[in-house]
């Protein structure tokens, strides 16, 4: 993302919310996309914002093991659930296995109280609670669209995602 010269706008789902919200204040970044993402204040970490709302159906199906958070394949439901079989069987055996306390540090900075935000609330989320998505995005002022969709708007509604990045690319 900030190979890029050109001031452009950056996009980041889930935890990558985290990332593009402290990355996004280089001068490069413009804009910034959240996909059904954590959007930390500069007080808070992912974890402590995941705090604030109820637990989601996927964390009753994960395990902690080899210094790795992994999903259950029971948990492909919950990550995925809208995704036909096939490509439900896909997330899982290309997940991302996070290290455990990757959600309880804290980068510096908060770039969505300086660039404008678009937000795609993913309602049938049970990831990331959607009443955070939603908390994240009105706290942020973000241009906000919702979805009838799992955790991966991008995977199920591809064509609203794109549209959204898109928005936001000639937004800034």
């Amino acid at each position: 993302m900030l190979q890029q010269a050109d001031p452009h706008a950056s996009g980041g789902h889930s935890y990558g919310g985290s990332v593009i919200t402290a990355a996004g204040t280089d001068d490069r970044v413009a804009g910034l996309v959240y996909i059904a993402a954590l959007a930390p204040d500069e007080t808070e970490t992912s974890q402590s914002q995941q705090d604030q709302f109820p637990v989601t159906d996927v964390f009753q199906h994960i395990e902690v093991a080899d210094g790795r958070i992994w999903m259950l394949p029971s948990g492909t439901a919950y990550f995925a659930g809208d995704l036909p079989e096939q490509e439900q069987k896909l997330v899982w055996a290309t997940q991302v296995t996070p290290a455990p306390d990757l959600f309880s540090r804290n980068a510096p900075g908060t770039a969505w109280k300086s660039k404008p935000s678009w937000y795609i609330v993913a309602n049938n989320d049970r990831t990331v609670q959607p009443e955070l998505e939603r908390f994240a995005a009105k706290r942020m002022g973000a241009t906000t669209y919702e979805v009838d969709s799992s955790h991966v708007p991008m995977l199920s509604n591809p064509g609203l995602v794109l549209d959204v990045i898109r928005a936001a690319a000639s937004g800034v």
